[in-house]
């Protein structure tokens, strides 16, 4: 994505009522691009995800890790269709958090060599969250130009851009990621869209269990420890990566411990971040794990299993805020 959502389109969205389909703008994540008859293979040794597999009708987390399977970076990934007569076209992106988004380029960019493969950060493209009820589906599918996905993880290209549906617990979303003539022609998103809030879409992330890593959580946690691959960002059939063989022995042989549980803060007034320790106050002598991501009192946190649910958990220290713990959409087992 570029440097700012900010765009005559996204400027003039007015701040509708409550219940309105709104448009977030996704400042926090950029988008990487690759090109290159390599493209696709290169990235399939790299990540986590069965790159070359994935249907190009399908987007889906991935992770990349360091050679002790520790990750550096979660993303959200598709493959694009591209005509054989444009070699230079982008064939891949990736949704990833802008402040680690250029060391991420630079780390992958080194193993490049001699494979037919470009990576570049997107410069053309604007990422947003679209969220909407079940009623309000029908007037956006027309708005949009198309059929909106309705299943977490289908992605279409329509003539207002790519439209991803994202894993939600509460209403229908997408990410929305156009270029600035797509947007030039979602002059009918305009009408019915309203302003929405980046904290909220990011808030429903948390909810949905996605695991965001960011640069003050890079090289703590292995996939499972997030549940990479309870939402899917972890194949155990696609062959080698970085720190393959740590996330195999992991999953095969059951002895994945941690896992991320998503919690609320109940103080009105606390707000969590991610790295910051979380700690058990009936066992207070040292931290039980570490928030991944956060957005105001929301947060997903890296703990024992041992702590969950009975553990009287605190965030920054024993005597720290209390963390309500929630019920995250998928089972804390594989």
């Amino acid at each position: 994505m570029s440097a700012s959502t900010s765009t005559p389109f996204y400027d003039g969205l007015p701040v509708l009522p409550a219940g309105a389909p709104t448009c977030a703008g996704l400042d926090a994540l950029r988008i990487i691009s690759a090109a290159g008859d390599d493209a696709l293979t290169f990235l399939h040794g790299q990540l986590t995800q069965d790159v070359t597999g994935q249907p190009v009708d399908r987007a889906s987390l991935a992770g990349y890790c360091t050679a002790k399977g520790r990750l550096l970076a979660t993303l959200v990934m598709w493959r694009t269709s591209i005509e054989p007569a444009e070699p230079a076209a982008a064939r891949w992106h990736a949704l990833v958090r802008a402040d680690l988004a250029e060391a991420l380029l630079k780390r992958l960019s080194m193993f490049v060599l001699r494979a037919k493969a470009k990576l570049s950060l997107g410069t053309a493209l604007h990422a947003f969250g679209v969220r909407a009820t079940v009623k309000q589906v029908e007037a956006l599918h027309a708005a949009a130009g198309g059929a909106l996905p309705d299943q977490p993880w289908q992605r279409v290209d329509l003539p207002t851009g790519t439209w991803i549906a994202a894993p939600s617990t509460a209403g229908p979303r997408w990410w929305w990621i156009a270029s600035d003539a797509q947007l030039e022609a979602s002059q009918d998103l305009a009408k019915l869209l309203g302003r929405g809030d980046a904290q909220d879409w990011q808030a429903a992330d948390l909810a949905a269990g996605l695991p965001w890593i960011a640069s003050l959580t890079q090289d703590l946690f292995i996939p499972q420890t997030v549940n990479l691959e309870l939402a899917g960002g972890v194949s155990f059939t696609k062959g080698c990566y970085p720190g393959q063989e740590v996330v195999a022995r992991s999953h095969y042989r059951g002895t994945v411990k941690r896992r991320m549980a998503y919690g609320r803060l109940e103080e009105t007034d606390a707000v969590a971040q991610p790295g910051v320790d979380v700690y058990d106050a009936k066992d207070a002598h040292e931290p039980t794990g570490r928030v991944v991501d956060a957005a105001g009192d929301a947060l997903l946190f890296e703990t024992t299993l041992a702590s969950l649910p009975e553990g009287d958990l605190r965030l920054g220290s024993a005597e720290g805020p209390r963390i309500r713990v929630l019920p995250l959409p998928y089972a804390l087992s594989e």
